[in-house]
């Protein structure tokens, strides 16, 4: 945001900021505000979800826009934590309003990306970790899809009964993608 010159609050410097509750107590807030944006924030606190609650509710117009709607995210090797998702929630059940998702699985994204670079969604292959979002993606587009199981996603879960989500194909990690790129190149050489 600063980088196109787009004013802006929250994100760290607000994670100390805290809420005072008493009777009569108002929070003020930018009438001014005329988009809520939700992203990955490892100081979200009640003084954000408020903020943020009372801009979509009260600025007219303000818009309600998601980054991503990830349920969890790997911050450590150690465990999954909350992710995006567990932030947007809180403002959606604050203020009763779904937001505009702009990352993936959405398509505003991938309309992006295919316009800049010039593709057709045939010349696209979507590689991830994630099959809720990265791989839905991908099939939400019409792009082929490829799965690494070096991330979120396991092999076991791939295969599980309960999976709707199926990759085009699924590799262990993503350097598996250079034999299949050499072997193309070979198939290619002595055509």
């Amino acid at each position: 945001l600063d980088l196109k010159g787009i004013k802006h609050l929250g994100g760290p410097s607000d994670g100390a900021k805290m809420v005072k509750l008493a009777p009569g107590e108002l929070m003020e807030h930018d009438p001014e505000v005329g988009a809520v944006i939700v992203g990955f924030d490892r100081y979200i606190n009640y003084y954000k979800i408020q903020y943020a609650t009372l801009c979509i509710r009260e600025n007219p117009g303000c818009l309600f826009i998601a980054t991503n709607r990830d349920a969890v995210t790997h911050l450590t090797d150690a465990q999954e934590w909350a992710g995006n998702g567990s932030m947007v929630g809180a403002i959606v059940g604050s203020c009763k309003r779904e937001p505009e998702t702009v990352g993936k699985p959405s398509g505003f994204m991938l309309d992006n990306i295919a316009s800049t670079l010039g593709l057709e969604r045939d010349e696209i292959c979507m590689v991830g970790d994630r099959l809720d979002t990265d791989i839905m993606f991908g099939k939400n587009g019409g792009l082929r899809t490829a799965l690494v199981l070096s991330g979120v996603t396991s092999e076991e879960t791939l295969m599980s009964p309960e999976n709707e989500v199926t990759p085009d194909v699924y590799m262990p990690q993503l350097s598996a993608l250079l034999s299949v790129k050499d072997a193309a190149l070979a198939a290619k050489v002595s055509a």
